[in-house]
């Protein structure tokens, strides 16, 4: 098994998301909110310990998950950011942000989403483009089911934390910057599928999550499933990560718009979950500084039921791949042989992780673009039933 990626890799974007990209997003956090002073002065201190501040505890010792983040912390303590995995050290920083803000602390911070403004962008900027197709959102029916699933794709590139330069309609195909494309599979999974049901481990809020809600509304109006177990955030965490409440705003706002269109496709998605066919669910395996093969025993567990499972986004594939130096013509059914259930990933490239590729496609991508790996231009489905 091949070494994970390192944050001190001279020239890797692991190295430049810690020294660049960091103080900039926790800069950010601080513009965006009116924080009390010493929030404000907390957020500066953990700018100040990048890059080569040491690693140390959480000091928010009543949050839910600081007994958790007390094991996962102890190998790495008095190191330098520099040493840890990058998987490892980004959760690690966002978890630090809701240390700084106080979010699981009583105050001014309690509860408080620090990337709350950014997401709320977002989804305007997104709902002005969907009104108007808004009549389509009642039409899902008469949808394709590819349609969607490149649709969710290329919804993927809706990450507040990294901007590609250049984003796709996620109405089209867009078959040219695909590198892989298992969606004949993952269509005759699901015409396969009775009385079952399907789980997605979910990534960002805002566009992509009206996204996702196509993908949702239609299996289940077309009754291709019998129950959707929908996997959100325990809390804030990678800027734009959707959460339970962002699930909700995303519903209010749907359901208070002045498009009655959109009315309606919010009362259709609220009745699938009044009605148990849509269970929203949350747990802090989604927020910890894991791969996938340390899912704990329960989650694994449950996962297992589903007859199918949509992975999205950049994270979860360098969760899924354990966020390894692996050759990207790794086969990588050999890799993902592990997890519970068939599933398909729907990821644009943001990170140095990929798998699955020929040698002549991967020659090719490299002197197309020298960056494709972290781009955010090149997308990913690929389905592996283990």
């Amino acid at each position: 098994i091949p070494p994970p990626l390192i944050m001190s890799e001279p020239g890797s974007f692991a190295y430049h998301t810690l020294t660049q990209r960091w103080p900039e997003i926790a800069q950010q956090v601080i513009t965006d909110n009116d924080f009390p002073p010493e929030i404000v002065e907390a957020l500066e201190a953990l700018m100040e310990e990048l890059p080569d501040g040491k690693v140390r505890s959480l000091q928010d010792q009543n949050a839910p998950d600081a007994a958790a983040w007390r094991d996962y912390l102890q190998p790495f303590l008095g190191q330098s950011w520099l040493e840890m995995p990058w998987y490892f050290a980004e959760s690690y920083f966002y978890r630090r942000i809701l240390e700084a803000t106080r979010y699981f602390l009583p105050g001014a911070g309690q509860g408080v989403d620090p990337f709350a403004n950014k997401k709320r962008a977002g989804l305007a900027t997104a709902l002005d483009r969907l009104q108007a197709t808004s009549n389509q959102v009642n039409q899902i029916h008469h949808a394709n089911l590819d349609s969607l699933i490149y649709r969710g794709l290329w919804g993927n590139q809706a990450d507040l934390s990294l901007q590609p330069r250049r984003t796709y309609s996620n109405t089209e195909t867009n078959a040219d910057y695909i590198l892989v494309d298992d969606t004949s599979l993952v269509l005759d999974r699901i015409a396969n599928l009775q009385d079952s049901r399907i789980d997605f481990i979910s990534d960002n809020a805002g566009s992509e999550l009206l996204c996702d809600l196509y993908l949702v509304d239609f299996l289940l109006s077309s009754n291709a499933v019998s129950t959707f177990h929908l996997h959100l955030k325990p809390h804030p965490t990678f800027v734009s990560d959707a959460t339970l409440a962002d699930l909700h705003h995303t519903l209010e706002v749907l359901a208070t718009d002045t498009d009655s269109n959109l009315n309606s496709w919010a009362q259709r998605l609220e009745s699938y979950i009044s009605s148990g066919q849509l269970q929203l669910r949350e747990d802090f395996f989604w927020t910890a500084p894991l791969v996938f093969w340390e899912m704990p025993p329960s989650l694994r567990q449950d996962i297992s039921e589903a007859s199918l499972v949509f992975l999205k986004g950049d994270a979860n594939y360098r969760r899924l791949l354990g966020d390894r130096h692996w050759q990207s013509t790794t086969a990588f059914e050999d890799i993902v042989c592990y997890f519970p259930a068939p599933f398909v990933v729907l990821r644009t490239l943001k990170s140095e992780v990929a798998a699955g590729l020929k040698q002549d496609q991967l020659d090719w991508v490299t002197q197309e673009d020298p960056q494709w790996l972290t781009d955010g231009q090149w997308g990913m489905i690929q389905f592996a039933q283990p």
